[in-house]
C-alpha cells in the first residue's frame, strides 16, 4: 500500500513508485519532429541516444536498431492519425530495482507523441527578451551535453523566465560564461562571425546545433567558430538566437537593453527548410 495525495491505495495502482526516470532521473530521451511521416535528422538523433545510453552505463538491446525506432514512431503516429507534422519524444529508463545502485541496467522505453501545427520551419519574429538565469548553474561535464530526465534547471529557470515576463533564459556555467538557452543551443552572430560555445563548456550536444554549424560553413561570408561567450559578449552582439529540433530557430530580440536584428537567423532557416526538401 501507499499513500497517493492522502489516499491509500494499493501500489500496483501507481506505476511510478518504481520508475527508475521518476524516482531518480534514471532514464535519458530524444525529441524528434517528423514531416510527412519523416523522421527529421534521424540518424543524427538515434546515434545520440545510443551514446547517451553508453554514458549513463545503460544496457543497449539488440532489437534497438535504427530501423526498429522508426518503426515504432511512425506506427503510432499511423495509431493517432497524425499525418502532417507531429512532435514525438523517446524516453529511455532502466528498469526497476534498487536504490541508487540499481539492480539491473536492463532498460524500458516510452514514445509519446503530439501533432504540430506546421510541416516547414518558419521564423518567429516576434518580441522574444531574455535575460540571464544565475540561481543554479550548468557544470562542464559530459552528462551535461545529453538529454537526462533530470532537467530541475531547466524548469525552475522556465519559472523564473515566466515570473520576470521573459520568453526565454539564457544559463551559465560554473565559471560564469554562457552555455545554452533553457530550450535550446545558443548562437551569436557579431559582424560576419557565428559563434556558440563548444560541447565542452557544458551545453547540449544538441541535434539543430550540428545542423546550423554545417549549413553556416557553406555559406560564403560567413565565419563560424566553437568559442567561450562571456556575458559581457551578449551585449556586443548584433543577433542571438536559440536552436532545436522542434522549432528550428527562434531569433532572440532584446537582452537587457540590447535590441537585436535577425538577418543571418533569416538565412539559416532558408537553407535550413531547403536542406530538408533536398533529401
Amino acid at each position: 500500500m501507499i499513500n497517493f495525495n492522502g489516499n491509500i491505495v494499493a501500489q500496483d495502482d501507481s506505476a511510478l513508485t518504481q520508475n527508475r526516470a521518476f524516482l531518480y532521473g534514471d532514464g535519458v530521451f530524444e525529441t524528434l519532429k517528423i514531416v510527412n511521416n519523416k523522421i527529421l535528422f534521424l540518424e543524427d538523433h538515434y546515434f545520440r541516444l545510443m551514446a547517451s545510453m553508453r554514458v549513463v552505463r545503460m544496457e543497449i538491446p539488440m532489437n534497438f536498431t535504427m530501423e526498429y525506432f522508426e518503426e515504432q514512431v511512425l506506427s503510432l503516429l499511423q495509431k493517432k492519425n497524425i499525418s502532417a507534422s507531429a512532435r514525438a519524444r523517446i524516453t529511455v529508463f532502466r528498469n526497476d530495482g534498487g536504490l541508487y545502485l540499481p539492480k539491473t541496467n536492463d532498460v524500458s522505453y516510452l514514445i509519446h507523441a503530439t501533432p504540430l501545427d506546421s510541416t516547414a520551419y518558419a521564423l518567429n519574429s516576434a518580441e522574444y527578451e531574455v535575460d540571464l538565469y544565475k540561481d543554479f548553474y550548468v557544470t562542464k561535464q559530459l552528462l551535461s551535453s545529453i538529454k537526462t530526465t533530470n532537467k530541475m534547471i531547466n524548469v525552475t529557470g522556465s519559472i523564473f523566465a515566466h515570473e520576470n515576463g521573459l520568453a526565454n533564459c539564457i544559463l551559465v556555467n560554473d565559471t560564469k560564461n554562457v552555455v545554452e538557452a533553457l530550450q535550446g543551443n545558443l548562437f551569436m552572430v557579431v559582424g560576419k562571425k557565428l559563434i556558440t560555445p563548444p560541447i565542452s563548456e557544458g551545453c547540449l550536444n544538441g541535434i539543430m546545433r550540428k545542423q546550423i554549424l554545417a549549413l553556416a560553413k557553406k555559406i560564403e561570408g560567413i565565419e563560424v567558430s566553437e568559442e567561450i561567450i562571456s556575458p559581457f559578449d551578449l551585449q556586443k552582439a548584433d543577433e542571438l538566437f536559440v536552436t532545436n529540433v522542434i522549432m528550428g530557430i527562434q531569433p532572440i530580440t532584446k537582452y537587457r537593453k540590447k535590441v537585436f536584428i535577425n538577418d543571418v537567423a533569416q538565412l539559416l532557416i532558408q537553407k535550413l527548410n531547403e536542406s530538408i526538401s533536398e533529401n
